[in-house]
């Protein structure tokens, strides 16, 4: 019996432009000198190096550990050396630099030591789930979420209904179809690791009908197994997950909500080839199928790629002609984004370069004012006011944009296909999106900020409370010790009472003084103990004489030095100079008369 599938709101049909690059079979794209990898290639914390410039590293060793739950490991794609751990740009909308991490290859392409698991049957489903998240296994269709963090729902949410997504509804991009085409019998075995972790009551693989070959490949390989392809009509976006759930099942996940609070999980189709390579052969997620197609490409296809490998190399192996190319696109030509260069990486989520010239992809017109047509509602598969939320993005209206319902949107740009105005709507939605990001983790950053200083302020109270209390305890102890006065020790008493009259007569003697006189009489004790001082003549003479050559002998530099300078006091120096040295002469004549008189 054929299952009944549902409808989606709206959607589009844009042409599917996908024959080109289905021609040939997947090439391998070789080993380029350099890969770039980042550290960052999934949603979550980017993920911390382990290892620095200058190492060895092997093919699929482990070279960027998972910084969080949410986040994975990153592995060397091939055998050679790290040369630099800096920043560098990669494929992000905002024209980015990241961290990366970049390998100089060595060409031998040697593996680490590595082995798969003989029957995942017998294996504890937490360590398969410890093999897949050690693997950086993470969404290749989407926004590239890690694969093991939702591959663990809650206790208190069962799955009832596993989902493989081989939909690929986006146009020009026929990664997963080529693959489920050659590799079905892999996809298969990794949708059945898949159901045994989750256990659900059914499994179902859904794909769209314009891939004929891919679906009977697919059947063929799911015979005998629990697994049901499913086929249904061809309609942009019918492979968004919410989409797909809601055409399968005919459930909707709530606004805001998961696909597990409904009992669901979905899982794309490269996603689980790539699981199932982890858990047999034990090969980490060190390379992707990727789509190279585009009217400056001489030789479209799908390529076998290492991931951190640059655009331009596999551009270059196809016949790119770089001056007839109007922009360089990473995904899709609906959901895909513009790179201002060919030197960026592929990441694990890359599954598409697009490279068309002008006639394929006109440069859009100039966007005009909204006529209220309401096309952009119409064509809208999440049921949203695209137009409202225009108007509330443009006006940084972040709170309406949350209340509209923002976060649901899935950027497939199907109302901007629609708008006769060439409205981009969709980079309104990213950047709000971004925005609102933004300030929530500027709120968070105060909240922690709050709580930090309300801690250090109720820890520094509690001390000081601890202070006051170990004081008044030692005090009381201090109380407690000291024996009575009257009884143990009467003659310190006494001492006591003496020193304490002392000081109170010392104090009232200081204040009844009067400060005047005091000065007064210290001045009179002083000269009465100068003139006690008997005085030495010789001494004086001595004294006024060398008082005398000293000053001379500065005022002589000083006449030098304006001398020198040719300065106007020259005039005034000799004169001081002149009166010094007849007091000199005066105070040498003194002191011989003196000398003359003592030896008489």
């Amino acid at each position: 019996m054929t299952r009944r599938v549902f409808d989606i709101h709206g959607g589009v049909h844009p042409p599917g432009n996908k024959s080109q690059s289905l021609a040939a079979a997947i090439v391998p794209a070789g080993i380029p000198e350099l890969l770039i990898l980042p550290l960052s290639q999934t949603v979550g914390a980017p993920a911390k190096a382990i290892v620095q410039a200058g190492d060895q590293v092997l093919k699929g060793q482990m070279i960027a550990e998972a910084n969080g739950f949410v986040s994975a490991p990153v592995h060397a794609p091939s055998s050679g050396t790290i040369v630099a751990v800096d920043d560098q740009l990669i494929a992000h909308s905002s024209g980015m630099t990241a961290p990366c991490m970049t390998l100089r290859t060595d060409g031998r392409d040697d593996w680490i030591k590595h082995e798969g698991v003989a029957d995942y049957r017998r294996c504890d489903k937490q360590e398969l789930l410890q093999l897949i998240r050690a693997a950086g296994i993470a969404g290749l269709g989407g926004a590239g979420f890690p694969t093991a963090v939702k591959l663990n729902p809650p206790a208190d949410k069962p799955i009832t209904t596993l989902i493989i997504n081989g939909t690929e509804c986006e146009p020009y991009i026929t990664a997963d179809h080529i693959l489920m085409r050659e590799r079905a019998a892999d996809i298969v075995r990794g949708a059945e690791i898949l159901a045994h972790l989750l256990t659900p009551q059914e499994t179902l693989f859904g794909v769209e009908d314009n891939k004929p070959d891919a679906i009977a490949a697919l059947r063929k390989a799911a015979e005998g197994t629990a697994i049901e392809i499913v086929e249904f009509a061809t309609k942009y976006p019918s492979g968004g997950e919410k989409q797909l759930i809601e055409i399968l099942t005919g459930k909707q996940v709530p606004s805001g909500g998961l696909p597990a609070d409904i009992g669901i999980v979905c899982q794309n189709a490269g996603t689980t080839y790539a699981i199932a390579r982890a858990i047999e052969h034990g090969e980490p997620l060190i390379s992707r199928v990727t789509t190279i197609t585009g009217k400056t490409v001489a030789r479209p296809c799908n390529m076998e790629v290492l991931l951190g490998t640059p655009l331009r190399f596999l551009l270059e192996q196809c016949g790119w002609r770089p001056g007839d190319m109007s922009r360089l696109i990473v995904g899709g030509p609906m959901m895909g984004f513009t790179m201002p260069s060919a030197d960026v990486p592929v990441v694990k989520t890359s599954n598409c370069i697009l490279a068309p010239n002008e006639q394929e992809m006109p440069t859009p017109h100039t966007a005009q004012a909204c006529i209220r047509c309401g096309l952009c509602a119409e064509a809208c598969p999440a049921s949203l006011l695209p137009q409202q939320l225009y108007w509330f993005a443009r006006a940084r209206e972040y709170e309406k944009l949350e209340e509209h319902h923002l976060a649901d949107c899935i950027e497939c740009g199907a109302c901007s296909y629609v708008c006769p105005s060439n409205i981009p709507l969709v980079q309104y939605y990213r950047a709000s999106k971004a925005e609102i990001r933004h300030r929530d983790l500027e709120h968070v950053k105060a909240e922690q900020a709050r709580v930090r200083f309300e801690a250090r302020e109720a820890r520094l109270e509690k001390l000081e409370q601890e202070k006051q209390a170990k004081r008044k305890a030692r005090k009381a102890a201090a109380k407690m010790s000291k024996p009575k006065s009257s009884e143990a020790d009467p003659k310190r008493e006494e001492i006591r009472a003496a020193v304490a009259r002392a000081k109170a007569k010392k104090e009232t003697n200081a204040a009844n003084e009067d400060p005047v006189q005091a000065a007064i009489a210290r001045a009179q004790a002083q000269r009465a103990q100068a003139a006690s001082t008997p005085v030495d003549p010789l001494a004086q003479l001595q004294k006024k004489l060398a008082s005398a050559d000293k000053r001379l002998g500065n005022t002589r530099a000083k006449l030098q030095r304006a001398q020198d300078a040719g300065s106007d006091k020259i005039a005034l120096l000799e004169g001081s100079l002149g009166k010094l040295e007849e007091k000199r002469q005066q105070a040498q004549q003194a002191l011989e008369d003196f000398q003359r008189q003592g030896t008489a």
